[in-house]
């Protein structure tokens, strides 16, 4: 998953998930054995489970799959050994990349993303080397064809239960927030039974960088690949501007 607010990447990543839904629940299982071997497996008292679950049901991740994975992760917690690690990169161009990983074997997951970067033409940089040019935020798109009232009345509903902003664009809605207030905003939304997109608190660019020769597109396009491919790697945050 990439951090990017255009919609039609959005629906590209959707179709992309939709067809690797092995892999999609596979990532996701990981977190919530992780969430559940940290902070226990109730919800109500670990936040960190509650939003691994919010970003399963965003997912089209089935309650009894969610459940289960909860139930397993707490009869066994001696099996859950996977870490959280962040390698921050550039990639042509000096586009910046972030690159989420939960692993078993942290000298398998260095050695793959550094091969990406290194095969795309990037390197990896020292940690803190780009992440200040992100920012934490809760990010919610609703395709427009999902809802069929006035965008003020959307835009209203939003605000009210906490959001920080709301952008009406051709093919789609936008809405920000805090990443402490994203479950709150979420649940209002999920409450009028309103389908979205995409839900997630991810990592935003403060600027973005256009790229206008193929050779650099192409690339960045193989380090993306790349790593999207790699089992131990979550999530990739980058400010290219597709």
């Amino acid at each position: 998953m990439s951090g990017h607010s255009k919609f039609a990447n959005i629906k590209h990543k959707k179709e992309k998930n939709d067809a690797k839904k092995g892999k999609v629940f596979t990532i996701i299982g990981r977190e919530i054995a992780v969430a559940v071997k940290e902070g226990g497996a109730d919800p109500a008292q670990n936040s960190k489970l509650r939003d691994v679950i919010t970003k399963a049901k965003a997912n089209n991740m089935p309650n009894d799959t969610i459940e289960r994975g909860i139930k397993k992760a707490a009869g066994d917690l001696g099996a859950v050994n996977f870490e959280h690690i962040t390698y921050e990169g550039y990639g042509p161009n000096g586009i910046a990349v972030i690159v989420e990983a939960l692993t078993d074997n942290k000298n398998r997951t260095a050695a793959n993303v550094r091969s990406a970067f290194t095969k795309g033409n990037g390197n990896i940089g020292t940690p803190g080397c780009v992440s200040f040019m992100f920012e934490e935020k809760g990010q919610i798109i609703i395709d427009r064809e999902e809802w069929e009232k006035n965008a003020d009345d959307l835009m209203l509903l939003a605000l009210d239960a906490g959001a920080e902003d709301f952008a009406e664009e051709e093919d789609y809605y936008e809405i920000m927030t805090g990443p402490d207030d994203f479950d709150r905003v979420h649940a209002a939304l999920k409450d009028q039974n309103i389908d979205m997109a995409s839900a997630e608190v991810t990592k935003i660019p403060r600027t973005w960088v256009t790229l206008t020769d193929e050779n650099a597109i192409k690339s960045l396009q193989r380090t993306l690949d790349l790593l999207d491919d790699d089992d131990d790697v979550q999530y990739v945050y980058h400010n290219w501007d597709e």
